[in-house]
């Protein structure tokens, strides 16, 4: 699996951002997609999931509300819409793949993407 993310960029606090990913492989359908961030300084975090093929979704608690993430399958690509961005929401979010679809936060992730950058201004 191979994963493409992109959206990052700069946004001022209270809009919106979209993030994208584009996955490739043959049997994405028995994948769950996920979305991490790491802030400067700190370690990378769960931030939402889903799995590909019911579409089921699970999101951390420090995100709820703000965070969507979904999927088109049309076009093998994973979204993360972010609302009501804040400060705090600045990160480099990756994205990624993994096998066991059963606990979506712990994965383990298997493949992950290169890190597209959010930076939030208030």
């Amino acid at each position: 699996v191979q994963l493409q993310a992109s959206g990052g960029g700069l946004a001022q606090a209270g809009g919106s951002l979209r993030l994208s990913c584009a996955a490739s492989g043959r049997t994405l359908w028995r994948y769950a997609m996920g979305w991490f961030r790491q802030a400067p300084g700190k370690e990378r975090d769960f931030v939402a999931a889903i799995r590909w093929s019911a579409g089921t979704t699970y999101y951390a608690d420090s995100v709820k509300g703000r965070f969507t993430i979904s999927r088109d399958n049309a076009k093998n690509t994973v979204y993360l819409q972010i609302d009501n961005v804040k400060p705090e929401d600045t990160a480099v979010y990756y994205c990624a793949a993994t096998s066991v679809v059963v606990d979506l936060k712990n994965g383990p992730y298997d493949y992950f993407g290169q890190g597209t950058l959010v930076t939030v201004s208030s």
